[in-house]
């Protein structure tokens, strides 16, 4: 099957440290043209860390919403070339000072596709040991929370949980029978 949408050209209308926008002419299916703006970010890592029935979440204040999120540990380096297990690692020590015994990849999740490339990859964590988090300044606000499944489960169900991501990455877990 041909795509339906084909890219005419391209050009970089923005980049910083941690993205790039980019501006696509391109060709519809139907032969139209349009425009299409894409975000690209560097690949993300999802933890998804359980320890006796309980998940482990951070809170924190996401600017662009104004609103406290509770979600899973999660991150990316910019656009450094890093190991996903590395990251995924780093991540949760990072943000929870979490240290896992087992750390393995169960999926991969894409972040926003109708508008960036960036996709991430799911991590399943047990036999967790506690060190000392090595959070980022635009972590400061961040808090470490600790939840039965059920009270998970309950957090999704009453909107209190809405983060896309973390929604995926525990029913990936769940329906791989980890959970």
């Amino acid at each position: 099957m041909t795509d339906a949408i084909t890219q005419i050209s391209s050009r970089l209308a923005y980049e910083n440290r941690w993205l790039r926008l980019r501006e696509d002419k391109v060709r519809r299916l139907d032969g139209s043209e349009g425009i299409y703006s894409v975000l690209e970010r560097a690949e993300f890592a999802v933890i998804c860390a359980v320890q006796d029935g309980e998940i482990y979440l951070v809170e924190q204040f996401r600017y662009p919403i104004g609103q406290r999120v509770w979600e899973m540990p999660m991150g990316t380096w910019e656009w450094q070339d890093v190991e996903p297990l590395a990251l995924a690692a780093a991540e949760l020590r990072e943000e929870t000072g979490l240290i896992a015994g087992s750390l393995r990849e169960i999926g991969h999740v894409w972040q926003a596709a109708g508008y960036s490339s960036q996709g991430g990859r799911v991590f399943f964590a047990t036999d967790l040991t506690m060190g000392e988090s090595e959070r980022e300044v635009e972590e400061q606000d961040m808090v470490l929370g600790r939840f039965k499944i059920a009270d998970f489960e309950r957090m999704i169900r009453d909107g209190v949980i809405r983060d896309a991501i973390t929604i995926s990455a525990f029913a990936q877990a769940r329906l791989l029978g980890l959970l």
